[in-house]
């Protein structure tokens, strides 16, 4: 598993306000980041001191300490290789607008 690293810090509350953790509490830690994985559809996840994963590096990280269904967490912990088309707001004026430019380039061509 490739492991990711998180060290903002509303992030990192945003993330555990969804998967609601009652055994984690960030004022244990001075500096938190949260370091997750997903592997088909399971977050695996745990908390460092930033001053602990600086010095063994995240490359190094190869355990977590809970595990969380991916539905449950922020899209930003999601694969972000996988674009979801349904983000795309386009309105008719765009439309009409990307359909004329097309028209223009495939015009030019001839």
């Amino acid at each position: 598993m490739v492991f990711k690293k998180e060290n903002d810090l509303r992030k990192i509350k945003e993330f555990l306000t969804l998967v609601e953790n009652p055994k984690v509490e960030l004022r244990h830690y001075k500096k938190p980041v949260l370091v997750w994985a997903v592997d088909e559809g399971t977050v695996f996840y745990s908390f460092w001191e930033e001053e602990m994963l600086t010095r063994f590096g995240l490359e190094n990280v190869d355990g977590w300490d809970f595990q969380e269904d991916l539905l449950f967490c922020p899209d930003w912990i999601g694969d972000t290789e996988e674009e979801d088309l349904e983000d795309f707001d386009l309105d008719d004026e765009d439309i009409e607008e990307l359909s004329h430019f097309l028209h223009r380039n495939m015009d030019d061509k001839d």
